[in-house]
């Protein structure tokens, strides 16, 4: 230990042992502190901090000059007959001294820190001094030189790859179930039979079906027409959408936010597999069927150009599903056609390149998805289209998979267990853009 090291030390020893003894005197007399004792407790509490500060700087200094001592004693000293020895060299130990004992050492820095007592800056003080003149630096070209010294920096950011940006979940109808299957009750037909009715001139049984379906006699009487409806019951089946990865226990308990990222990222697949299912899945095996593969959907052909045969698909989604559609999703090229479209006078279509707000086209807001192929849209309303949870994602890990248990691996799983249906298909469709 340096004797500078050791001063400094003693004298933070002494100011808060002196600090003790004055607050140990006023307790042990059974009072609080006078004006004065405290005004003297807290100068010496203060000097004690000021000389921690000065003693931890000392001790880095001390470390960086024992880890340079370390190095000059593996190099060795230079041989009598080494050039640089004949020519009056410093020795390699003096050569590698410690840059911060320079600077510290030096005139320059000591004359900076004149002004300032018990040698503490207060703080927002401008502290400068005249450039110092650094000699023999320790260079951090390779392992064997001071770059041993440097100690990388570990910020902990860990940059994932990029996500798709999910929406489809929030556009259709989200409920839950307790079972595996589910039942809802579709209505197939409907025949509007309502019609005026005459008044009654007789009670006469009917001879023949009127206009309307009133039923007539002879005699004039009239009856109230009869309507029909039909109705199907329809299931869905539970599936389930699951992904594992393999992990050792080493792995996660070296890296404090692996688990956590692993979940994140397994959660996040699963969700991605999941839209494309509600999308695009084509109904075999144990995949959903998704409202693009739903029998009964409508279909729109391409008509002159991409926004009127939005427009003509709009008006099928009325007229023949008898509902007013939520929703547009279009993939990110077509999306792009939409914004970049222009005029004549190649002035845009739309809003442009500044316009605030959610893109709409016909009234209708446009849903941009990776899911949904270019060149086709899927307009209608959504609420038509239903997502029972019966087991939301969840995350597991084991141990109990192969061998892993001898390994010291882990099995991390994730799961979900959903139904899907189209309960009114008339309600979408599909058009051609391209």
């Amino acid at each position: 230990m340096s004797a500078r090291l050791k001063n400094l030390q003693e004298a933070a020893l002494a100011a808060t042992r002196k600090a003790r003894e004055i607050a140990e005197k006023a307790d042990g007399e059974g009072r609080a502190m006078t004006d004065a004792e405290k005004g003297e407790f807290d100068t010496e509490m203060q000097k004690g901090r000021d000389l921690l500060d000065q003693v931890k700087a000392a001790k880095a200094d001390q470390a960086v000059l024992d880890e340079a001592a370390s190095l000059a004693k593996e190099i060795g000293e230079p041989a009598a007959g080494d050039v640089d020895a004949q020519r009056g060299e410093k020795s390699v130990r003096e050569r590698v001294k410690s840059l911060g004992l320079q600077v510290v050492g030096s005139e320059e820095f000591k004359a900076a820190m004149a002004p300032y007592k018990g040698g503490h800056v207060p703080e927002r003080s401008r502290f400068q001094t005249d450039p110092i003149g650094v000699k023999a630096l320790l260079t951090g070209g390779s392992d064997t030189s001071a770059g041993t010294f440097v100690v990388n920096e570990q910020t902990g950011i860990v940059e994932m790859l990029g996500r798709k940006e999910l929406k489809i979940r929030d556009l259709v109808s989200v409920r839950t179930t307790g079972s595996d299957t589910v039942e809802y009750v579709q209505q197939t037909s409907h025949t509007n039979a309502a019609a005026v009715v005459a008044e009654a001139t007789t009670s006469a049984a009917p001879t023949a079906p009127g206009t309307a379906g009133a039923l007539v006699n002879a005699a004039g009487g009239g009856y109230k027409p009869e309507g029909s409806w039909a109705f199907e019951r329809k299931t869905a089946t539970v599936r389930t959408i699951a992904e594992w990865v393999p992990a050792t226990k080493r792995a996660l308990a070296d890296v404090g936010q692996l688990e956590g990222l692993i979940n994140d990222e397994l959660r996040a697949d699963i969700a991605e597999a999941e839209e494309a299912q509600i999308l695009n899945g084509n109904g075999t095996g144990e995949n959903l069927t998704g409202i693009s593969n739903w029998s009964g959907l409508q279909t729109q052909a391409f008509s002159t150009d991409l926004f009127q045969s939005v427009r003509k698909g709009i008006t099928k989604a009325r007229t023949v599903g008898r509902v007013a559609p939520n929703g547009i999703v279009m993939s990110p090229g077509d999306v792009e056609k939409v914004d970049l479209a222009q005029d004549g006078e190649l002035r845009y279509r739309g809003a442009g390149p500044f316009a605030m707000g959610p893109r709409t086209l016909w009234g209708v807001p446009v849903v941009e998805s990776e899911s949904q192929p270019d060149g086709t849209a899927l307009l209608g309303d959504f609420s038509k289209a239903v997502l029972w949870d019966r087991e939301q994602t969840t995350v597991t890990m084991t141990d109990s998979h192969a061998d892993f248990f001898i390994r010291n691996m882990v099995a991390i799983l994730a799961e979900e267990r959903i139904a899907f249906a189209v309960t009114r298909p008339t309600a979408f469709v599909k058009v051609a853009t391209a």
